[in-house]
């Protein structure tokens, strides 16, 4: 498992039949679950989650999204100046994101009826007790986005 965020480049096949988009790198040993986001509008900004043990993996299935990461420094009170990664996903390009343990992230759509899989290496109940919450503008300013 990579330290830093990560991109898996995958790719698209299209023919007469349609479209097939794939990441045939990507391995699922280190999957417990998955989950679907779609937002509301794109004015919604999910930020900032972290976890300390679990990773994320980040998918987009329809249209686009901002994903934002930090290394933590410290999990009472981390610092305000934290470098921040940014990600733009697409579902035109086929590619997986991988957010390690020890980040937070912040998730925006780019476009209406964005659709991002998420999958987990942590169980739900394993996820909601390594859990850590900080305020919404702590890094980035989203209205500026």
């Amino acid at each position: 498992m990579t330290n830093k965020p990560s991109l898996i480049a995958g790719g698209v096949h299209k023919d007469n039949r349609g479209r097939i988009a794939f990441v045939n790198d990507f391995n699922f040993s280190d999957v417990q679950r998955f989950y679907t986001i779609q937002n509301e509008s794109v004015d919604t900004v999910r930020a900032w989650q972290g976890h300390r043990i679990e990773n994320k993996y980040f998918y987009v299935t329809a249209g686009s999204f901002l994903i934002c990461s930090v290394k933590i420094d410290n999990w009472k009170n981390p610092s305000k100046d934290l470098p921040i990664a940014k990600f733009i996903l697409s579902a035109k390009e086929s590619q997986i994101l991988i957010i390690s343990a020890g980040y937070a992230t912040g998730i925006k759509a780019l476009e209406e009826n964005s659709n991002l899989l998420v999958f987990s290496s942590s169980t739900l109940e394993d996820s909601s007790n390594d859990e850590y919450r900080f305020k919404i503008n702590m890094w980035v300013k989203w209205g500026d986005i």
